[in-house]
């Protein structure tokens, strides 16, 4: 009974000892890591018809992981297409028109001309000569006429095809976003529906985060502030348990310009400080770094 009682009284101050050296409060700063994330929203209203996409997929800026269904504007393209021909066909062919106006002019302008020579030569009838310059008045102001009602008919016509055009237009935008597509590179962290589904304009469809970069969200004080500046490199921390800590480079990228109160979450150097200011660190992932890791930062230099 007395040995049990002097092994507990040996082996408290060594384990004491083991969890001091454990104990590591040489940092500058803590906080969690982030990563950019961007949830993706349908675009247009229907029943999801393909998304090949899983929890865990690569994904590329662009790629199309699926698509809603889009039969019916389609449909109401091809109609629109079939009305823009037809209008097309509609409109008049000028030169062919005209070409029957002006074989008829060439041709009384070499009869005018045979007629003044005949009249010249003083064996040509007046009266014929002017018969042909009527006829040439005449026919000339047909085909003004004529050219002018068919451009105005054109013009009508080019009117209602521009009509046609920006519903086209419309059409197509409306197609396209029944294209589901993911806007940046990175891995889809969560997946809110599936095949066959209905969706709505709005509806989230499917998270991606770029988790190649990481950023680790920390807090330092007034005085730490006045110390560093943008693009300044660090060194981070994480602890990976039993002792384990690994070591990665980071470079500082943004830090807030307004004051706030100390998160409860998050550990500071200066601790009777009431306000601290927010910073971001990227860091290049390994593949080992997860959002919401608890992550500590060691200025390079040195900040009292």
């Amino acid at each position: 009974m007395n040995w049990i009682k002097k092994c507990v009284l040996i082996s408290l101050p060594l384990s004491i000892a083991v969890s001091c050296i454990n104990s590591n409060d040489s940092f500058d700063a803590s906080g969690n890591f982030e990563a950019i994330e961007v949830i993706v929203s349908s675009e247009a209203t229907g029943r999801i018809q393909e998304f090949n996409i899983d929890e865990g997929s690569q994904v590329l800026t662009g790629q199309q992981v699926g698509c809603v269904d889009s039969v019916q504007l389609c449909l109401q393209k091809e109609r629109l297409l079939a009305n823009i021909a037809a209008i097309n066909n509609r409109k008049s062919d000028i030169p062919t028109q005209l070409a029957v106006f002006d074989q008829q002019i060439d041709y009384l302008e070499k009869e005018k001309l045979r007629a003044e020579r005949l009249v010249a030569a003083g064996v040509g009838n007046t009266k014929t000569l002017d018969d042909i310059n009527s006829q040439l008045r005449t026919l000339q102001k047909q085909r003004e006429a004529q050219l002018s009602s068919m451009k105005n008919g054109n013009i009508s016509l080019e009117n209602e095809i521009s009509g046609l055009m920006a519903q086209l237009k419309q059409l197509n935008d409306q197609i396209e976003r029944c294209r589901i597509a993911s806007p940046i590179t990175g891995t889809v962290i969560g997946k809110y529906i599936e095949k066959g589904e209905i969706t709505v304009t709005g509806k989230p469809l499917f998270k991606v985060a770029d988790l190649d970069t990481m950023i680790l969200k920390a807090y330092i004080t007034q005085n730490q502030l006045t110390k560093l500046k943008l693009n300044d490199s660090v060194r981070v921390f994480t602890d990976y348990g039993d002792g384990a800590r690994k070591e990665y480079g980071g470079k500082i990228i943004w830090i807030s310009d307004e004051a706030e109160f100390t998160p409860k979450t998050i550990q500071t150097k200066e601790e009777r400080k009431n306000f601290v200011y927010a910073i971001k660190v990227q860091v290049k992932n390994d593949g080992y770094l997860k959002i919401g890791m608890y992550g500590e930062l060691e200025f390079l230099n040195k900040v009292d």
